[in-house]
């Protein structure tokens, strides 16, 4: 039985909602497990975190920067400080399991735990796995990937092929159209666009989503736009141009409810984006991020446009062509229908629920 569960993970929703969703997973099957988290103190899984009922503990902790930075002198420092935290972290806390989802705060977490002997797993949600993970492969016991191939990184007797956990909000939840329509007071006559370029917001999308916005009421098309917090001031003022035809959200805390709503989805390419569209089957346009290691959200997003799953629009291409994109999919439903259901047969479903399973086995031998 797995008892205290220690789980480090964040910078971006993307490590912190599958750290989350292996959590919840874990307390459904047995109520009285303990957990702690452990992120990056500066960081936004502070906040989403303990908003979802956990205890979180943060490190002085950030990436080397690949160019030249005044911040790397710092590293080095916020390193040795971090190991040193994360050995009483694990000393004190003597968890059962150790889980990494990426992100700056694993690294000592997970290195710590495994000096101590203790039962370790990664979870790398990417192509392309981040830095961390990577250092961490030779170590840990476990290593759980949603892609193909990733032998090329990790030691093949280690991985486990389960897919991405999601917000089990999105996998489970079933709001319905209406209802989730009428919370936006939008109708059901009109296509509805939602727009996320990712929990932190992407500003090439915000000012091309901001330079069209008339675009969206000259069609009477509906728009939820999740701007991300840097970019809010600046993005509702389209909301007066709007109207009622728009939505503008720093960040939306109901995900599936602005899923269920919508019928095509611009988004960045991120893979718990992806699983998440996949596992509801959503029209999507994906613009890909230039900005990663790799450029592995590109490989995310061909994995789905390769089989028909997808749109995808490079955002050097982003000012000419995602507004062609967008209107030839509104003008086009039975390619929006024929995206969808292409989208949906890339789905992995119940990945957090395969991912506990082999956290047991790890734990109970």
């Amino acid at each position: 039985m797995v008892k205290k569960v220690l789980i480090s993970g964040g910078g971006t929703g993307g490590h912190i909602f599958p750290a989350l969703a292996i959590a919840k997973e874990l307390e459904r099957r047995d109520s009285t497990t303990e957990f702690l988290f452990v992120g990056a103190s500066d960081r936004m899984e502070m906040e989403k975190v303990p908003a979802a009922g956990f205890k979180i503990i943060g490190l002085w902790i950030s990436g080397f920067q690949r160019s030249l930075s005044l911040k790397n002198i710092l590293f080095p420092i916020k390193l040795i400080l971090s190991i040193l935290k994360s050995f009483f972290i694990v000393l004190r806390f003597k968890p059962d399991v150790v889980i990494g989802t990426g992100g700056f705060a694993s690294g000592p977490i997970l290195w710590i735990a495994t000096l101590f002997k203790i039962p370790t797993l990664i979870q790398e949600q990417n192509s392309y796995p981040g830095i961390t993970n990577k250092i961490l492969a030779s170590r840990v016991h476990k290593i759980c990937v949603a892609y193909p191939g990733l032998e090329r990184f990790f030691p093949k007797d280690k991985i486990h092929f389960t897919g991405n956990p999601i917000r089990s909000e999105i996998e489970y939840g079933n709001p319905s159209k209406e209802e989730s329509l009428a919370s936006y007071c939008f109708t059901k006559h009109k296509t509805t666009v939602l727009v996320i370029g990712g929990s932190l917001g992407a500003l090439r999308i915000n000012e091309t989503i901001l330079e069209n916005s008339e675009w969206f009421k000259q069609n009477d098309i509906q728009l939820i736009w999740q701007t991300g917090n840097l970019y809010y001031d600046r993005c509702k003022l389209a909301q007066a141009k709007l109207g009622v035809n728009g939505q503008v959200r720093a960040f939306i805390s109901d995900m599936s409810q602005a899923f269920a709503a919508s019928d095509i989805v611009i988004s960045r390419a991120g893979a718990i984006a992806i699983s998440e569209l996949s596992s509801l089957g959503k029209t999507c346009i994906l613009i890909p991020s230039p900005n990663v290691a790799e450029d592995h959200q590109t490989k995310n997003a061909l994995s789905l446009a390769d089989k028909n799953a997808a749109v995808l629009v490079e955002e050097k291409n982003m000012k000419t062509t995602l507004f062609e994109q967008l209107e030839l999919l509104v003008n086009n439903p039975g390619k929006q229908k024929q995206l969808a259901e292409n989208c949906k047969g890339m789905d992995q479903p119940r990945a957090a629920e395969k991912i506990v399973d082999i956290i047991e086995e790890l734990v109970n031998g």
